[in-house]
């Protein structure tokens, strides 16, 4: 596999390209990009061997975030998570017709986050009953989302910038104790 003419073809779709450490988060690229995208993302991934580890979402501000992990078990293992914030009308684009295994995925996260994958062949609830077809029961309350940005992995501080640790001292109640009384005069 050659990673440096995949980077390339990710940033040919107008993708932001994050590489990551591995051992931290679990996964190597981190991509963003338009929800118009993520079709021509799915194919690429496809051609290049990759498979469909999970589709999930994220409730924050400012928008949900549609979430896709793809992977590779090929000489040189490779995970990605590509994110795409949901269109203003509450829709994504499906890849369902390049990974039929996110059929049911993209189904999933219509039941739990309302989020319509337009071009889906079947986008009928998975989990939920019909009648709670507009239950959503993982939104959160307006007042309880948290911002994308807090929710993002950070990264690590380099080592040099960290502190160097502080003694303890002793409590103020053990100084007292330890201290000589004084005779009075």
């Amino acid at each position: 596999m050659d990673i440096k003419g995949l980077k390339n073809k990710w940033l040919g779709v107008d993708a932001e390209v994050e590489e990551t450490d591995y051992a931290q988060c679990g996964y190597d690229y981190d991509i963003r990009l338009s929800a118009q995208k993520i079709h021509a993302l799915a194919e690429i991934m496809l051609a290049e061997g990759f498979y469909i580890v999970s589709l999930t979402a994220v409730h924050a501000k400012p928008a949900i975030e549609v979430v896709y992990q793809f992977a590779i078990a090929a000489a040189q293992h490779c995970r990605v998570v590509a994110r795409v914030a949901v269109e203003e009308d509450g829709s994504v684009p499906t890849i369902s017709d390049v990974y039929t295994g996110a059929n049911w995925h993209e189904r999933e996260v219509r039941d739990f986050y309302g989020v319509v994958f337009s071009g889906h062949p079947n986008l009928e609830p998975l989990i939920l009953a019909e009648e709670d077809v507009d239950l959503k029961p993982l939104l959160k309350e307006e007042k309880k989302l948290k911002d994308l940005t807090d929710l993002r992995r950070k990264a690590p501080e380099p080592e040099e910038d960290k502190a160097a640790p502080v003694e303890k001292k002793a409590p103020a109640a053990a100084e007292k104790k330890a201290a000589k009384p004084q005779a009075s005069n």
